[in-house]
């Protein structure tokens, strides 16, 4: 099976029997910096550090592609839940410098069936990167 990458346990494929594909991928960062406040003069700034990177994605699951959207739902839920920290890997790039935390994530429910089971799902998710100490 054509494996496109993973987060965790959760792996993003396509082959003949399943489509877990991500889309509207953002990876962000940025720099921290203290504002020294002077007499009669202008603040100084200093770069003190980086802040930890993020990244965003959604992934469209949806049971006639294969999946099983609440076993993903609920594994994505249990990485944030628990705080377990996950490596990010898409195509042949690993992300981060270590593993990523996942802080948030919504799940917008599509479609159920007749019993009310979760048939089609896109889930937002959240990521913070998380360094080893």
């Amino acid at each position: 099976m054509p494996e496109i990458g993973c987060l965790g346990d959760v792996v993003f494929e396509v082959s003949e029997k399943t489509v877990r594909t991500l889309k509207n991928m953002q990876w962000s960062g940025s720099a921290r910096y203290a504002a020294h406040q002077r007499a009669c003069g202008n603040t100084l700034t200093e770069f003190t550090g980086l802040g930890p990177d993020g990244f965003t994605f959604e992934l469209d699951l949806l049971a006639q592609l294969g999946t099983n959207p609440m076993e993903d739902i609920t594994r994505l839920w249990g990485y944030e839940r628990s705080g377990q920290p996950v490596p990010l890997t898409i195509g042949t790039h690993a992300y981060g410098r270590y593993r990523w935390s996942v802080t948030s994530h919504k799940t917008k429910i599509q479609a159920t069936d007749a019993a009310g089971d979760i048939i089609y799902a896109t889930v937002s998710v959240t990521l913070q990167e998380y360094l080893r100490g």
